[in-house]
C-alpha cells in the first residue's frame, strides 16, 4: 500500500482593493480553496487560525500595513448576559427557531433584499441577485445549517413570515456564523444581537465552546457591537486571547507580520490518502 504526503492547501492573495469597514484603507486577502474530502478538516483547522468561510473559499485579511481586523469568538461556558442582553432576549421570546439544509428560498432572498435596502444600500453585497445569494447559501462543502427564525401569531396559532436567518457551519469546536439578516422593520429589538445570544445557547446545548462571529474591526461602526459580548476572545499575535479592555484596540494602521501566517499554515496537515 502506498502513502502519499500528508496533503497542503495552497494559498493565494488578493489584489489590493478598498477596505469596506476603514475609510482610506485598501485591503487585500489570503485566501485558499475548500473542496474534496478534507473540506471539513479544513474548516475546522483554519478557523481556529481566525480564517472565515465564505462558500468554497477560507479567507482571513493579510493587508500590507494593516491589522484591525480581528478574528472574534464567544466563550459559550464563561458568557453571561448583560442586564441589555437579557431585554433583548425578552424582546425575541416570540420568535421560534427552525433549523434546515442549506437550501435557498424565494422567501429568504426577500427578506435578505429588505435587509440589504434598509441597511446595507451601498455595500459589496448590495447588488446581489437571486442566483448569487443560491450560492452564497447552497454552495457549502462542509457540516452548514440554515437557521431561520419566525415569530407565533399567538391568537392564530400559525407562525407569521420570516423574521430572521442565519448561515451557520458546525465546526468541530463551535458555531460560525457565516451570514445573518433580519426584518428591517424590526431593527428596534437588536434581531442582531439577538441572533448571537441564540446561536450561543444552540451551542451550549451541544456542548459546543464557542460561538465565532467573524471579524471585530475596532473603530468600525458596522463591527463594534461585538465587542459588547462578554467571555469574548480575539484571535491577535498568532493566539487565541482575552479581549480585555476594547477601548485599548484602536484599530490604527501597524504592519502584519507575515511569519505568523506562514508559519502556522506550515503546521496544518491533513489526512493522509492512500493508494491500494
Amino acid at each position: 500500500m502506498h502513502h502519499s504526503p500528508p496533503l497542503t492547501p495552497q494559498f493565494y492573495v488578493t489584489a489590493p482593493q478598498p477596505c469596506p469597514y476603514l475609510e482610506g484603507r485598501v485591503e487585500r486577502k489570503l485566501f485558499t480553496a475548500l473542496h474534496g474530502e478534507d473540506a471539513e478538516k479544513l474548516n475546522n483547522a483554519l478557523s481556529r487560525q481566525g480564517f472565515r468561510r465564505s462558500q468554497n473559499v477560507l479567507y482571513r485579511p493579510s493587508c500590507a500595513d494593516c491589522a484591525a481586523c480581528l478574528s472574534a469568538r464567544i466563550r459559550v461556558a464563561d458568557f453571561t448576559p448583560s442586564r441589555g442582553q437579557k431585554r433583548v432576549l425578552r424582546r425575541g421570546a416570540d420568535l421560534t427557531r427552525t433549523a434546515t439544509s442549506p437550501w435557498a428560498t424565494d422567501e429568504q432572498f426577500q427578506l435578505f433584499r429588505r435587509y440589504l435596502d434598509s441597511r446595507h444600500a451601498d455595500g459589496g453585497m448590495a447588488d446581489m441577485d437571486i442566483f448569487e445569494f443560491s450560492a452564497m447559501v447552497e454552495e457549502t462543502p462542509v457540516k452548514t445549517r440554515v437557521i431561520e427564525y419566525r415569530s407565533r401569531d399567538v391568537t392564530a396559532g400559525a407562525l407569521r413570515p420570516l423574521t430572521a436567518v442565519s448561515l451557520t457551519d458546525v465546526l468541530d469546536d463551535g458555531l460560525s456564523m457565516v451570514y445573518s439578516f433580519f426584518d428591517p422593520e424590526r431593527e428596534g429589538d437588536s434581531l442582531g444581537t439577538y441572533l448571537i445570544l441564540d446561536h450561543i445557547e444552540i451551542a451550549r446545548r451541544a456542548r459546543l465552546p464557542y460561538v465565532y462571529l467573524g471579524y471585530w474591526v475596532p473603530g468600525s461602526r458596522k463591527m463594534g457591537y461585538k465587542a459588547n459580548f462578554g467571555a469574548l476572545e480575539i484571535y491577535k499575535g498568532g493566539a487565541w486571547q482575552h479581549i480585555g479592555d476594547a477601548a485599548t484596540h484602536s484599530g490604527a494602521k501597524h504592519p502584519l507580520s507575515i511569519d505568523p501566517i506562514a508559519e502556522q499554515v506550515a503546521r496544518i496537515e491533513l489526512p493522509k490518502t492512500s493508494k491500494a
